[in-house]
C-alpha cells in the first residue's frame, strides 16, 4: 500500500497574478481579482499523432494557444485602464502568470504574441463585482524541437 502520510502541499490565492513586460501598469495582483481570479486554458494538441498503413507518425507542436482569462473588479480602477487598453491599443506583447502554488509544477506561465482579445459581458444591477477580460497569447511547448542536432 503506498504511504497515506504524504503532505498534500497547500494553496496561496494571494499569490496569483499576472505580469506585463511591456505595460506594468496593467499587472494584476490579488487585490484587483473578484473571487474567480485568473484561469489559463491551452487550446489544441501539445502533439498529433499522424496514423500511417501500419502505425504512428508522432508529430509535437511547437506551440500552443492559451486563453487567460482575468476576473478583475469592476469596482477599481484598473478595470478602466483595461477598458481603455482595448479602447487604444489590444497589443500586449509577452506576459507572465503567477499560479497559486509555487511548487516545482506549479512554476510562472509565460506567454508571448498576447492580444486583449476583449472584455467580457458586463452586468450593471449591482450584486455582481466581476470585470472579465480574456487575453489570447502562444504557449510554447516541446522546446526541444529547437535542438536542431542533425
Amino acid at each position: 500500500m503506498a504511504n497515506p502520510l504524504i503532505a498534500q502541499g497547500s494553496l496561496n490565492r494571494l499569490l496569483a497574478s499576472v505580469v506585463f513586460s511591456g505595460n506594468s501598469i496593467l499587472n494584476v495582483t490579488s487585490p484587483f481579482l473578484a473571487k474567480e481570479a485568473i484561469r489559463i486554458a491551452l487550446e489544441g494538441k501539445a502533439a498529433m499523432q499522424i496514423p500511417t498503413l501500419t502505425g504512428l507518425v508522432n508529430s509535437p507542436e511547437p506551440y500552443r494557444i492559451a486563453v487567460i482569462t482575468i476576473n478583475l473588479l469592476k469596482s477599481q480602477f484598473l478595470s478602466v485602464v483595461f477598458k481603455q487598453q482595448e479602447e487604444n491599443n489590444t497589443s500586449l506583447g509577452l506576459i507572465t502568470v503567477i499560479p497559486d502554488s509555487i511548487t516545482f509544477i506549479a512554476t510562472p506561465y509565460q506567454f508571448d504574441s498576447c492580444v486583449l482579445e476583449g472584455v467580457n459581458e458586463l452586468t450593471f444591477d449591482g450584486n455582481v463585482p466581476g470585470f472579465q477580460v480574456t487575453i489570447r497569447g502562444r504557449y510554447n511547448v516541446n522546446s526541444s524541437l529547437w535542438n536542431l542536432n542533425f
